[in-house]
């Protein structure tokens, strides 16, 4: 699928913005991501509300392989193939898709300020040396000594 024919596809829903992403595209509107054009097709977002739907007609969610596992991706769901054919259809699938986006951003806790760790008062920190340095400077330092001592 390439960004005309999804533009075209998504005329009845109206705007989107379509951007790259993985091997295929994201798109999204108002902001808001609620479906991906991937190689294997196009998946739409979907949650506890829309995937019975989703299940009636047969589709299923989006799955990868990694090189241990199949990863079943239970947010976005395959769109029925016929609805490429209903544009008017496929438009309401895409308003579901788009509120089941919405809710999910809801659900998402806000990211709130993290606490300040208390800090001790600036104090200079002393440098601290590479093992090996510090052993040849204290060798350096008992040779020294030594010298001294015995030339006195």
């Amino acid at each position: 699928m390439d960004r005309e024919f999804l533009i075209d596809l998504f005329a009845d829903f109206g705007p989107v913005t379509i951007r790259k992403m993985f091997s295929g595209y994201g798109i999204s509107a108002d902001g808001t991501n609620f479906a991906l054009a991937l190689r294997a097709g196009l998946f739409f977002r979907a949650d506890e509300v829309t995937i019975p739907g989703f299940e009636a007609e047969g589709s299923g969610p989006f799955q990868y392989q990694t090189r241990a596992k199949t990863v079943t991706v239970n947010s976005y769901w395959q769109l029925p193939a016929r609805l490429f054919d209903d544009s008017e259809e496929l438009a309401e699938w895409a308003r579901a898709a788009l509120a089941a986006a919405q809710r999910a951003k809801v659900k998402k806790r806000p990211k709130g300020k993290k606490k300040a760790k208390k800090t001790k008062p600036n104090r200079p920190v002393a440098k601290k040396r590479p093992a090996k340095q510090a052993v040849k400077k204290t060798v350096r330092r008992v040779g020294k000594a030594k010298r001294a001592h015995h030339s006195g």
